[in-house]
């Protein structure tokens, strides 16, 4: 699956459980399920379904006398045993069968359940027009993973029994209707037509779909077997341009991972109003329709690329070998983004491969530093969906490149390859894959899992260097700044063996590194390195393979040379980052230079932000350029920077930008919102010959018409004026238009991040208005759709009021999903924390006020005084 918190520990971060967190171990199991049967009818204009679920069980004990199954907000009609009628309780949310017959080791049971389903608040969705959204396609689809199965049909709803499955369904002509598995017959039925699909491999519940449209169907293959895409129809060109690389990547993950693709097809379907990026069904992945692009949305978007081969490495790792508990999803979705990496590696360079890991590196780190810092293997938790988070996506990516970097590549794969053949169609946990490392390489690896799996956290390090000119010695210093000073704090230590590399130029700017690999465990450490001679520049941890954040404190010419001709990306943007905290014009012109001539657009995108950050009129000057640059992610890199700047020429040049147009819509939506961001501010300082700023009317004028004029691609660009609009935080214009943007009948995107804004807009505005925004908000969380939900959250967190902290309150009691409930919760003590500084800083500018007064009434006495002495 791809996804487009508060009490504080000891360590200082935020705690992962919540109130009511709770351990979770998955049921004892009374058998083993053999096979799934589901025949069902669908009703779609009145959302709903009946139909039966046949489930073949074989004990695995004598003796029992009822079976649970999980089935949430069911219709149970009847259930029978081996065609013998039963007696059933239900509570909503369980189905207890008491057996008229107690289960005999050996001997099979059919279970048989009739029942129906109307208006489904999770699992199945019923897509249909309405009024206000009248060209909204009709379908109907589902989404099992965590465990939302138990919504749609009744089953033992946890990863650890793995069956195989059919699904018969009858759907109104001329839908069609896809699910796992071989499509091994269909019926036509007077207005109906009826298909049946059969998954002959285990797979567990979570994994089962249902996808129903009147879908435009590409067909594509791979060594004869078929690979299709369903798209709405008129759409067919983009399904192409989205997902036409399938096949080949089909072919490059079988080679990885040493087991050709298992399933006897493989179809990816884009439904509407998706409530994931995508979700790897077996054989039959849902992505959402957001990520299907047009021509210009292709000329900087690997998004949707990255998502099509993360989804179909599940095919391998999640659905051939599969988790036996949900703590351990990190196997499979760690797995899934470093496939991310692998793909950019094989299709594209090493060098942007690098770029992408450090990018996941730092999602991962945010998430550590802002929202919570956990083990990636926990089984404490309220629903198993709060997993679904930055640990167990990129921070396993990292941990995966860090295991090939321990092994080196041979053995890497040996070792990955070993772990799938060992255990296709089976579970698995964490120590699986330790134990396959083991078997292929003779290598124990739980060191690192110690340190970067089964507990919280990674290693900060502070890198000194200096150098001894006499002795011809290298000092490097390297600080673990994550564990303090004091004795208890070694838990928090790493223990990593980690190469040092010294860089000397050659003959035509050919590149040596000389390179120490060095034992760092202690908080502090000093390393000396006899060399022949002063190196040009020094590279911490050469090749960067360790998950980590690093702050150097190198002179500024070493710096210098690094940022030039470092191989490394990561290490040429750690050293554009030390150059920019040094600030100065030294570090500016290498800092412009390199953009202008880094050979990575990555590198390039990271040397725009740093410059940013120095306040020189140079900077400005070095940004300039990057406006032309070719690589459109690059351009809105500047684009960013040049808002941060604050200075009429810099507003004048985005703006110059915004009016002219990009190829891009990324950098439209960037100047859009940069110019609000610049305008609502001020400037730092202007020209003498232009405005010192820009009148409120006339950018909203601008931003305005980009609203009326620029609706395109998934509303990027007019998102990114939604967002200018709202950095006009006491704006009673601006707070207008974004409320309008914010009604049922807007494209969802631009109505998202309208939601969004009313949060960020609302810093600024009168008592009046306050209220609006929070009525506004109050009505919306009301709307039961996940995505609004998120948005509605998000906003209310940006505010500065605990009646935003009631509706959120409101908001998570009511929600039927455990993730809104989390983030909802999560927002809360975001309001209280912004209250406290809003308190802070109020209490600041009365004492400011008052010393302000106290000054006043002293001058007043001492010009009094001055006067009587005259």
């Amino acid at each position: 699956m791809s996804q487009s918190y508060f009490d504080t520990e000891n360590n200082g971060h935020k705690s992962f459980e919540l109130p009511g967190a709770r351990p979770h171990y998955n049921p004892d199991r009374p058998g083993q399920v053999e096979h799934i049967f589901l025949d069902l009818s669908l009703d779609i204009p009145n959302q709903s379904y009946h139909g039966n679920c046949s489930i073949r069980l074989l004990p695995i004990r004598n003796g029992i006398e009822r079976l649970t199954l999980d089935a949430v907000n069911l219709n149970i009609e009847s259930v029978q045993v081996d065609e013998v009628q039963q007696n059933f309780d239900y509570d909503g949310e369980q189905l207890s069968i008491r057996l008229s017959e107690t289960t005999q080791i050996d001997k099979r049971l059919l279970i048989a359940i009739a029942y129906s389903v109307a208006k489904p608040q999770r699992g199945i969705y019923f897509i249909q027009p309405d009024k206000h959204y009248p060209n909204k396609p009709t379908q109907v689809w589902t989404q099992g993973e965590d465990e939302d199965s138990r919504y749609w049909f009744p089953c033992f709803d946890y990863p650890g029994q793995l069956s195989t499955s059919e699904i018969r369904v009858r759907v109104p002509k001329p839908l069609i209707a896809i699910s796992n598995g071989e499509l091994i017959d269909t019926e036509d039925d007077g207005n109906d037509k009826i298909y049946h699909w059969s998954q002959q491999q285990v797979h567990p519940t979570y994994l089962m779909t249902l996808a129903v449209g009147d879908f435009a169907e590409i067909r594509d293959e791979w060594k004869g077997k078929p690979v299709t895409y369903y798209v709405e129809k008129g759409r067919e060109e983009d399904a192409k341009r989205s997902m036409g690389k399938t096949p080949r990547m089909i072919e490059f993950l079988s080679e990885k991972y040493g087991y050709p693709y298992a399933f006897p097809k493989y179809a990816q379907v884009c439904v509407d109003d998706f409530i994931f990026g995508g979700m790897e069904n077996t054989s039959a992945t849902l992505l959402t329709d957001r990520c299907l692009l047009d021509e210009r949305a292709a000329l900087d978007n690997r998004n949707t690329e990255s998502l099509v081969v993360h989804e179909l490495a599940h095919q391998w790792f999640g659905d051939l070998v599969v988790i036996k508990h949900w703590s351990h999803a990190w196997i499979k979705e760690g797995m899934a983004s470093y496939s991310e990496v692998m793909w950019t590696e094989h299709e594209y360079s090493l060098q942007e491969a690098a770029y992408y890991r450090l990018l996941e590196a730092r999602r991962y780190l945010s998430e550590d530093s802002s929202r919570y810092r956990r083990p990636m293997v926990t089984h404490v938790y309220r629903e198993a969906i709060e997993l679904y988070d930055r640990h167990i996506y990129e921070k396993g990516s990292c941990v995966y490149h860090m295991i090939r970097a321990e092994l080196g590549d041979e053995l890497f794969w040996q070792a990955i390859q070993t772990f799938v053949q060992d255990n296709a169609h089976k579970t698995v946990e964490t120590i699986d894959l330790l134990r396959a490392i083991e078997k292929a390489t003779g290598r124990n690896l739980l060191f690192l899992f110690d340190q970067y799996v089964y507990r919280g956290g990674h290693p900060d390090f502070k890198v000194g260097y200096s150098w001894d000119g006499d002795a011809n010695l290298a000092k490097v210093t390297v600080t673990q700044t994550q564990a303090t000073a004091d004795q208890n704090s070694s838990k928090d230590l790493f223990d990593l063996r980690i190469p040092i590399g010294f860089g000397y130029t050659q003959q035509q700017e050919a590149v040596n590194l000389k390179t120490f690999t060095v034992r760092v465990n202690e908080r502090e450490q000093s390393f000396y390195f006899p060399l022949e001679n002063k190196p040009q520049f020094i590279s911490f941890d050469v090749e960067n393979n360790y998950l980590k954040t690093v702050s150097l404190e190198y002179p500024v010419p070493e710096l210098k040379v690094q940022l030039e001709l470092d191989p490394n990306p990561i290490s040429r943007i750690y050293a554009a980052e030390a150059l920019a905290k040094k600030g100065g014009l030294e570090a500016t012109k290498a800092l412009s230079a390199s953009l202008k001539n880094d050979p990575l657009w990555g590198v390039r995108v990271e040397v725009a932000k740093q410059l940013a950050q120095i306040k020189l009129d140079q900077a400005f000057d070095g940004l300039i350029p990057g406006l032309k640059d070719q690589n459109a992610i690059v351009r809105r890199a500047v684009v960013e920077a040049l808002a941060q700047i604050k200075t009429a020429e810099s507003y004048k040049a985005v703006k110059n930008l915004l009016q002219k147009g990009d190829p891009s819509y990324y950098v439209e939506a960037m100047a859009s919102r940069s110019i609000g961001a610049m305008s609502a501010t001020g400037f730092a300082y202007a020209s003498a010959n232009l405005e010192e700023k820009p009148k409120e009317d006339k950018v909203l004028k601008l931003l305005k018409s980009v609203l009326e004029e620029k609706a395109g691609w998934n509303e990027v660009v007019r998102s990114g004026a939604i967002a200018g609009l709202a950095e006009f935080k006491t704006s009673e214009a601006a707070l207008n238009l974004l409320i309008e943007y914010t009604k049922l009948g807007v494209p969802q995107p631009l109505r998202l991040a309208a939601i969004r804004a009313l949060g960020k807009i609302s810093g600024g505005q009168s008592p009046v208005n306050l209220e609006r925004i929070l009525e506004r908000l109050s009505e919306l969380a009301k709307e039961t759709f996940f995505l609004t939900q998120v948005a509605v959250a998000a906003g209310l967190g940006q505010m500065e009021t605990p009646k935003a902290s009631g509706i959120l309150r409101s908001l998570a009691e009511q929600t039927a999903d455990g993730r809104v409930r989390r983030y909802a919760e999560e927002e809360i003590s975001k309001v209280q924390k912004n209250i406290g500084s809003e308190q802070t800083l109020r209490q600041l500018r009365e004492e400011f006020d008052q010393l302000k007064q106290q000054n006043q009434e002293l001058r007043s006495r001492l010009e009094n005084l001055e006067a009587k002495s005259k």
